[in-house]
């Protein structure tokens, strides 16, 4: 079996996305500015950073709430993954998109993801609140953040709601100008 990695991008102060999440906003108020190195100020660097992601991936998990506020936003045809999708929900959604699969809680989620993934990793895209469960589960084995060079002051936290003390140690850091990607591995005790 493969590792299961965190991976998302964050503000030098904390923040996964902005205030206001909406459909026309599925970031938030400046959140897509967290994106910049996957989009306009992207490098050969970043490309080769989202496709080490994309080719060694089986299976992505995603929180309801991320699935819902980009339902509209951009993923209204079909998933935007060359894996399949997991979604961590009590129901499934009225408004269905192709490549996605719903899951009962971490576990249900994680047990699917294993089973198709097979060797290949297993990416936890996120929002903030499942990347919180599988960080207080202890499920994570790597994490690499995207650290985007701006503040944005307020809006939704990664670590807001961690409850116990997770050490990690630094293997891999890539600097470009629109991110720094940092890798970390969990320290097992």
């Amino acid at each position: 079996m493969g590792k299961i990695i965190l991976s998302l991008s964050m503000s030098l102060d904390g923040f996964v996305a902005g205030t206001n999440i909406s459909p026309q906003l599925p970031m938030g108020e400046n959140g897509m500015r967290l994106h910049d190195w996957i989009f306009g100020g992207k490098t050969n660097a970043d490309v080769r950073i989202i496709e080490e992601l994309m080719n060694d991936s089986g299976a992505v998990i995603i929180g309801r709430h991320t699935y819902d506020v980009a339902i509209d936003g951009g993923w209204s045809g079909s998933s935007p993954f060359p894996m399949p999708a997991i979604i961590i929900s009590t129901t499934v959604p009225g408004k269905l998109v192709g490549g996605f699969r719903f899951m009962r809680g971490i576990e249900g989620a994680l047990a699917l993801a294993k089973e198709i993934a097979g060797e290949k990793n297993i990416w936890v895209m996120g929002g903030a609140n499942t990347a919180q469960q599988f960080i207080n589960a202890g499920l994570i084995d790597e994490m690499q953040i995207n650290l985007a060079p701006i503040l944005l002051g307020k809006g939704i936290k990664l670590f807001g709601n961690t409850d116990h003390l997770t050490e990690f140690e630094r293997t891999r850091t890539i600097e470009t100008p629109a991110a720094t990607h940092i890798k970390y591995k969990v320290k097992r005790k």
